[in-house]
């Protein structure tokens, strides 16, 4: 009976540990949200859920900062990088092995994963989630955007930039918003195409890492502030980042401000 007695206390204290990691792994204070996890870089989907990236671990965070699921693929290594712009249909990129894999909100895959070598795309750089699950990719070797459907079928495709455009193009980052592809290019700016591929115009906002889009507006992080950008009336304003230290990764959405170092994100207000 001894025995007995003392298992459930073990028992016990065993539930009460587990449960002060779990409430360790994330703070509230003063309006401002902690989460304590490794990362390399993260997104926030349109309903404010959180994904964190290390190396080829995937973590969803609810908008409570509460840890919801993870997933990770040890066979395709590190995850190039994420678009939750469906959270239903959560796209992966891996660029080391060309693949794409896509989860659904339970971060369980929903999908073949697709192969872009097998598609005859041996050296994209890039790829993102697009309108009616659909995907875009950009090719390094042909300089070519080009969409495909979610049965993997090209159905749109911009022919070479370099010469449509005339210019050397050197991409990092792309997302599809509202009916149009925004390709950066930290050299000369964001490149938009519509649907088809047609190349519509260019925003002038250079050096940026990424950023994100609501209606006409491109929310993007300049050194120690938050800027706005609105690309129908050309004006531009910024805020300073509160707290700014060396090294933070910040990004704006939904009147929320979320900033990551290597090992933390912080959410808070920001209007």
């Amino acid at each position: 009976m001894k025995f007995v007695a003392n298992y459930k206390q073990i028992k016990k204290l065993c539930a009460l540990c587990a449960s002060v990691v779990i409430l360790s792994s994330f703070m509230q204070q003063d309006g401002k949200l902690t989460l304590k996890t490794k990362l390399n870089y993260f997104t926030v989907d349109n309903i404010g859920n959180i994904y964190t990236v290390n190396d080829e671990e995937l973590i969803k965070f609810l908008p409570n900062g509460k840890l919801f699921a993870r997933y990770s693929n040890l066979k395709l290594g590190n995850i190039t990088s994420v678009d939750a712009t469906n959270p239903l249909k959560i796209l992966l990129y891996y660029r080391d092995f060309q693949q794409i894999v896509f989860l659904d909100n339970q971060l369980s895959v929903n999908s073949d994963i697709v192969s872009l070598e097998k598609l005859g795309y041996e050296q994209t750089d890039l790829a993102c989630a697009g309108a009616n699950n659909s995907f875009w990719i950009y090719n390094k070797q042909n300089n070519e955007l080009l969409r495909f459907n979610e049965n993997s079928q090209k159905v749109a495709f911009t022919g070479n930039l370099k010469q449509v455009l005339r210019t050397n193009l050197s991409p990092n980052f792309m997302l599809e918003h509202n009916g149009y592809l925004f390709l950066n290019c930290p050299e000369t700016g964001i490149y938009v195409f519509d649907m088809f591929g047609a190349f519509s115009k260019i925003i002038s906002l250079k050096n940026l890492r990424n950023f994100n889009v609501s209606d006409n507006i491109i929310y993007f992080q300049k050194d120690s502030t938050l800027c706005s950008y609105n690309y129908k009336l050309f004006e531009e304003a910024c805020k300073p980042i509160p707290d700014f230290k060396k090294n933070l990764l910040a990004t704006y959405k939904g009147n929320k401000l979320y900033g990551s170092y290597r090992d933390s994100l912080t959410v808070r207000e920001f209007k």
